[in-house]
C-alpha cells in the first residue's frame, strides 16, 4: 500500500473506505475537529443505505484509518458486522460538541485511547 503522510482536507471528503480485504465499507463524509484540543476528533463515515438514503453516519477515530495513496482510499480494519453495531448518529443530526462521554464510547468500540487521554 502506497502511503503519504500529508493530504488536503478536500481530498478526504467522499474518499472510499475499505477493509483490509478490499471490501467497501462506505465513504468519509467529513472530519470533525475538536478546536479546543486542536486535533481531529473523528471522521464521519457513511455506511449503508441506498443511494445516500437512510444512511447512518459512524464516528471513526482518525487513527483507526490508514490512507492508501495508490487508490486515494482509506483502510479501516473492522468487519462490516462490527461497524453495523458501532456508535453512530443520524446524517441530519450531527453532534455539535466534542461530548467526551459519547466520544469515549466511540474510541472504546474501536479499541483506541481517546485523544484527550494521551
Amino acid at each position: 500500500m502506497e502511503r503519504r503522510n500529508i493530504i488536503r482536507a478536500s481530498d478526504i471528503e467522499d474518499a472510499r473506505v475499505r477493509n483490509p480485504q478490499g471490501e467497501d465499507l462506505g465513504s468519509i463524509k467529513d472530519i470533525m475537529i475538536d478546536t479546543s484540543a486542536g486535533c481531529i476528533a473523528y471522521a464521519a463515515l457513511s455506511f449503508g443505505g441506498f443511494m445516500g438514503l437512510g444512511d447512518k453516519l459512524f464516528a471513526i477515530p482518525w487513527e483507526a484509518l490508514r490512507y492508501n495513496a495508490a487508490d486515494e482510499s482509506f483502510v479501516l480494519d473492522i468487519s462490516k458486522e462490527r461497524l453495523e453495531n458501532a456508535p453512530g448518529f443520524d446524517k441530519d443530526n450531527w453532534p455539535t460538541t466534542a461530548d467526551r462521554e459519547w466520544l469515549t464510547g466511540v474510541y472504546s468500540h474501536y479499541g483506541y485511547t481517546p485523544y484527550w487521554e494521551r
